[in-house]
């Protein structure tokens, strides 16, 4: 069966991580994504480890169920062909900055008049109407500028430190699809596409200060920024007598079978911190410090046992190697070992959501090898085989 959007192709001008992983999310779920690569190809190609040249672990991961088309848009052919593909695609996304795509000469305006009801969407650093416009922009910057090595020093007592993520560029990638989506509904309603855009600073703004605002919210203040609960030194995974373990008590409810659990249950009527969530998050350091002391005093598959029977969230640790073995993750399907006709024996990432009438393609393409599908893609934009065998001769294609 067909995937939720099939029928929706979309151009893919981006490059790394934030751009592939948003274009990735639409081709796992149906899209016809045409990955166009300079004849150099995407640069996180090069990331290692790889079994062959250009096929780097990270790249497998954000570009599967995409075609790889090679186009050199320095050059007036390579141009040209591209606004032949236009016409035939509802979507082009873009992450670098936007000078540079009109140096390239491909604006919204110009692709509209070629394509009226193309969808022209640009994923880069600042918005375009501030004084940040044109900055240049990746993961790490945007992480200092929206306060998340803050976060992380206030919370831990250290060092200011990012988090190890790419934690931007994949929430800004999550943030374009839903937005080039909306565009496309939009366009069944008017028949025509629109420019979209997509900011990293404001995004991940948004992200923090929807949490970390509080008192600042109002006006006069009411109170210091940030959300207590999550900012405390305790709030973390908890040693147990022979690991770590996850534990969020957070309800009345919870709060109530804890400390029966610990043997302290006068505590939730007598001890005023437990009298409501407001009191709870005032003193929510002392209160985590109280779990961290249970904890410790038992084995994780123990305290698991306990917590479960109670209902009380709580999940083991992993690391990234746990991770990987996880049962559940391996029911589902999150990880799939598969066979990749040029790289061979590879592991997967599933994809996390699923629906009963269209579901998502997973795996039906893995990632191209550079310039895999170019002819393809030129023919069906009406290229003949001798313009394509052209565009090859002059180093301005190849597949």
């Amino acid at each position: 069966m067909a995937g939720a959007l099939s029928g929706l192709r979309v151009l893919d001008l981006t490059s790394v991580l934030m751009g592939p992983f948003a274009t990735q999310l639409m081709a796992d779920m149906g899209a016809d994504v045409i990955k166009i690569e300079s004849p150099g190809g995407d640069t996180v190609r090069g990331i290692g480890p790889m079994r062959h040249a250009g096929m780097g672990s990270i790249f497998l991961h954000v570009n599967r169920n995409k075609r790889s088309l090679v186009l050199d848009l320095k050059k007036p052919d390579g141009l040209n062909a591209f606004f032949k593909v236009v016409e035939t695609a509802d979507v082009v996304v873009y992450n670098i900055r936007p000078q540079s795509m009109r140096r390239l000469g491909i604006d919204y305006e110009r692709l509209q008049a070629l394509n009226p009801r193309i969808i022209y969407a640009g994923l880069y650093g600042y918005s375009e109407k501030g004084p940040y416009a044109g900055k240049p922009a990746y993961d790490d910057l945007i992480q200092g500028a929206a306060a998340v090595p803050s976060l992380m020093s206030r919370a831990s007592g250290g060092e200011p430190r990012y988090v190890p993520l790419t934690l931007a560029d994949r929430t800004v990638g999550l943030m374009a699809s839903n937005a080039i989506l909306a565009a496309v509904i939009a366009r069944h309603q008017t028949g025509v596409g629109q420019a979209v855009e997509v900011p990293m600073f404001e995004t991940m703004a948004q992200c923090v200060l929807g949490e970390h605002m509080a008192g600042a919210t109002f006006e006069p203040p009411m109170g210091e920024t940030g959300y207590p609960r999550l900012l405390v030194q305790e709030r973390r995974p908890y040693p147990t007598i022979d690991g770590h373990l996850c534990v969020l008590i957070y309800t009345d409810r919870h709060w109530e079978k804890f400390l029966g659990l610990i043997g302290q249950g006068q505590l939730f009527e007598q001890d005023p911190r437990f009298a409501s969530i407001g009191a709870r998050t005032r003193h929510i350091n002392d209160l985590y410090r109280l779990v961290a002391q249970a904890m410790a005093t038992q084995s994780t598959e123990v305290w698991m046992a306990r917590l479960n029977e109670a209902d009380i969230p709580c999940m083991p640790m992993h690391d990234i190697d746990s991770l990987l073995q996880d049962p559940h993750l391996l029911a589902v399907g999150m990880l799939q070992d598969v066979q990749h006709p040029s790289e061979g024996h590879v592991r997967e990432i599933g994809v996390p959501v699923s629906f009963s009438g269209t579901p998502g393609l997973t795996v039906q393409k893995p990632a191209p090898r550079l310039g895999q599908h170019s002819a393809e893609v030129l023919r069906e934009a009406g290229l003949s085989d001798a313009d394509i065998e052209g565009l090859h001769k002059r180093g301005v294609s190849h597949g």
